[in-house]
């Protein structure tokens, strides 16, 4: 365990970090999932509304830093690929 003033301080701060990343980590995927329901269900407008839903939530996270950059930008545009994939 950390004895430091500082290091206490760090290690609160992680904690409150990893929780909130969870949290939105546990957002994200639900989003996703709603996506590829809608995908496999050939549903696209329901797939379009749950697509413009998921994006900025997954470009928040990557501005928070819970994921990294180039992350949120493979999973929109994988995601977008299938929702477009359904118009032709």
């Amino acid at each position: 365990m950390a004895t430091h003033k500082s290091a206490l301080k760090r290690s609160r701060q992680s904690e409150k970090h990893r929780e909130r990343n969870t949290a939105v980590k546990s957002r994200i995927k639900t989003g996703v999932k709603t996506v590829l329901e809608a995908v496999a269900g050939k549903d696209q407008e329901v797939a379009k509304a749950a697509l413009a839903e998921a994006v900025p939530a997954i470009a928040a996270a990557s501005a928070k830093g819970a994921f990294h950059k180039k992350t949120a930008s493979r999973k929109i545009s994988r995601l977008t690929k299938k929702v477009n994939a359904l118009k032709a």
